[in-house]
């Protein structure tokens, strides 16, 4: 992801300025991803705890000070932000325009993802993948107790991180509740509300299917 003259490489934990690494820390990197995910709506702050520190109390204090982090490293200003807005009373929002050009496409050999149910399949691309009831999210998953947007999967030559996206019944990897960015390894299960899929590194893609529980699975195209 693209913004400014910075590259955000979720996959890698990476936050580059042109071809320079920038420090971030693993909450302040976290945050950021966060924000730009979840663009251009507002994050509330309670939403962030959770997300940044689940079963933890924390002050407010600790979530300013990983903002200033954040904006002191990509060189915002808070009194006149370019990319990361306080919403007062309420959280933060990224405001600034985000570019997936150079990171979305086909994935090379042996870099090809893919998540399985039943006898269906469906290729993941380079950059963010949505899963969903949505019929535009990259992965549509028409069942009841899925949210519209509830889970990503963001993919790049390094890897593959899965995020939920504030889904209502939450989204699980082999078990475990995902409460921030998550890496994903093959034959990972992934629970999406009452839909189970499992995420594979593969050789070759395929175009995105849709899945409607409520009809037979279509068989995989080998």
């Amino acid at each position: 992801m693209k913004f400014g003259r910075f590259t955000l490489d979720v996959g890698a934990r990476q936050l580059m300025r042109h071809t320079d690494p920038v420090h971030l820390s693993p909450k302040a990197f976290d945050l950021l991803a966060l924000l730009i995910q979840r663009r251009p709506d507002a994050v509330a702050k309670a939403e962030i705890h959770q997300r940044l520190w689940p079963d933890t109390f924390v002050s407010d204090v600790n979530l300013a000070v990983l903002i200033t982090e954040i904006r002191t490293a990509i060189g915002d200003d808070a009194r006149n932000p370019s990319f990361v807005r306080t919403v007062h009373r309420f959280g933060y929002a990224f405001s600034g325009a985000v570019s997936l050009e150079q990171v979305r496409g086909p994935i090379p050999g042996d870099a090809a993802c893919w998540l399985t149910w039943g006898n269906g399949r469906a290729g993941l691309s380079l950059g963010d993948n949505v899963l969903g009831r949505d019929s535009a999210a990259d992965v549509c998953i028409d069942a009841v107790g899925v949210s519209r947007r509830h889970a990503m999967v963001v993919i790049n030559e390094g890897g593959a991180v899965l995020h939920d996206l504030s889904s209502k019944n939450g989204t699980y990897v082999n078990g475990e509740r995902v409460m921030a960015p998550m890496p994903l390894c093959d034959g990972a299960e992934v629970l999406l509300g009452p839909v189970t899929v499992r995420f594979h590194r593969m050789a070759a893609a395929v175009s995105t299917q849709t899945l409607n529980t409520n009809s037979p699975m279509r068989p995989a195209n080998d």
